[in-house]
């Protein structure tokens, strides 16, 4: 994999790692950003990991562009090789799909030429990666979708979407974790609440782990979502490869 720098404004630096979208262009990018994590470089004021890319963000009072670049390149020369982590953690998204919480449901079915319960069975057979967070706190950015059940995004886009709606947008699917406008296919909801100001950690999920989509009743949404307004709910987790609960 070839890792190329540029600068980005005068307080940036982007680190390219190729132009593949893919779970081991994901390590590397976590691989690299874990490294400035354990060994701070002076200077450095932050890090955004995205597809394929790690920006970098410095003071350039503290450290120029030429010496920030010439200790990346080190960086580079002494991660080459490794393999970045793949300890993953798999959380556990309940999702009740269709009807008033998932509208689209319907005419994604109708697109893709197959039933609901077929789009449903798609959507939550597999864990996905999630890439990066953003867009709004919470925002996990999902890797993985079947190319089945791939939507374009509605022509009119709502002027709010409830916090905890599922959509798909292309090729893409993922959660709204507060209210906002958006154009996605919105196919159900999820009781959890993926951003909670209130939390000890605000933001449930992470880049580098995996969420998965599990089918739940409206009994079950219902449970959950009080168990959750009384902050007594903990996620269901687990080791990707295992099926070790962690909880959270």
């Amino acid at each position: 994999m070839k890792i190329e720098f540029y600068p980005l404004g005068d307080t940036g630096l982007q680190v390219r790692f190729g132009s593949d979208i893919s779970e081991e262009t994901n390590q590397q990018i976590r691989l690299f950003a874990d490294y400035l994590r354990e060994n701070p470089v002076a200077g450095i004021v932050e890090w955004v990991p995205a597809y394929t890319t790690l920006t970098i963000f410095y003071g350039p009072d503290k450290i120029s562009y030429h010496d920030l670049s010439r200790n990346l390149e080190a960086i580079t020369k002494t991660l080459q090789g490794e393999k970045g982590p793949s300890n993953s953690i798999v959380y556990e998204i309940p999702v009740l799909y269709g009807g008033e919480v998932g509208p689209d449901l319907s005419e994604v079915a109708t697109y893709n030429g197959m039933t609901e319960d077929e789009v449903v069975s798609i959507h939550s057979s597999q864990p996905y990666l999630i890439y990066m967070m953003g867009f709004v706190p919470g925002f996990p950015y999902l890797g993985g979708m079947s190319k089945k059940i791939a939507t374009p995004r509605r022509e009119n886009p709502r002027a709010k979407i409830e916090a905890g709606s599922v959509g798909i947008a292309g090729e893409q699917t993922g959660v709204y974790p507060l209210e906002t406008p958006g154009g996605w296919q919105i196919i159900g909801r999820t009781p959890l609440k993926l951003y909670d100001p209130e939390r000890e950690e605000p933001i449930l999920l992470s880049a580098g782990s995996y969420l998965r989509f599990v089918p739940i009743d409206q009994k079950i949404f219902n449970e959950i979502e009080q168990s959750v307004t009384r902050g007594e709910y903990r996620v269901k987790s687990y080791a990707k490869g295992g099926g070790h609960d962690e909880g959270r």
